[in-house]
């Protein structure tokens, strides 16, 4: 049995660490504008047409609108944080990953698996990337329910299923082949576990953690 730890975090922020990107959540709408949220910046209100931080407001249609950064156009639904800008999952040639701790000390980032956004909290105690079921769902992870496994975590014994991750990257870095949990318990982020990590050489510097990748 696989141990898994989650660790409980009462408020974070995401620090994104994309260099022509932008991390862009839609927090609300009024009429034809929406209340956007733009690299963890408080929410602004944006008319169709205007720019703010460079993302272009295109239109707002029930709960989700769509922004053009870039160049890129993409469509954002309500509070899901996602990558603006970055030209797509192909743009990954990058080798070091630089993360800054947050008020609680803990390192999050914006990043995503198989191309489709997520929030990451590195999980050193993780042995894999945990994945919640609702994640899963959102960012269409398909995962085998008939071979379940049994984790430990800080709310007790909880099922989850192995799936194999065809990517995960993080601003500019990529890593291929990453093996992961799904369970069924929620949690508010992807815990960027050791599958990940141990693919990195890592440091602390002050308040900030690097990752410089070894393969």
């Amino acid at each position: 049995m696989k141990r898994l730890w989650l660790v409980p975090v009462a408020a974070f922020a995401l620090a994104s660490g994309l260099a022509h990107a932008g991390a862009v959540t839609l927090t609300g709408t009024i009429g034809n504008r929406a209340i956007l949220m733009i690299d963890g910046g408080a929410p602004r209100t944006v008319a169709p047409g205007q720019v703010i931080d460079g993302v272009r407001l295109i239109s707002v249609q029930g709960d989700q609108a769509v922004v053009e950064m870039g160049g890129q156009r993409s469509t954002l639904r309500m509070d899901t944080p996602t990558i603006v800008g970055d030209g797509g999952a192909s743009a990954s040639g990058g080798s070091r990953i630089v993360l800054p701790a947050n008020s609680g000390g803990h390192f999050m980032t914006l990043g995503a698996i198989n191309g489709r956004s997520v929030n990451f909290m590195v999980d050193t105690g993780a042995t894999v990337v945990a994945i919640s079921a609702a994640d899963a769902l959102r960012i269409g992870l398909q995962y085998d329910k008939k071979n379940p496994v049994r984790v430990n975590t800080a709310n007790g014994v909880a099922a989850a299923w192995r799936v194999r991750l065809d990517s995960v990257r993080v601003g500019d870095v990529e890593v291929t082949g990453v093996d992961a949990l799904v369970s069924e318990q929620p949690m508010p982020y992807v815990l960027l576990g050791n599958s990940f990590i141990s693919r990195f050489n890592m440091q602390r510097e002050g308040d900030q953690m690097v990752l410089t990748k070894r393969y």
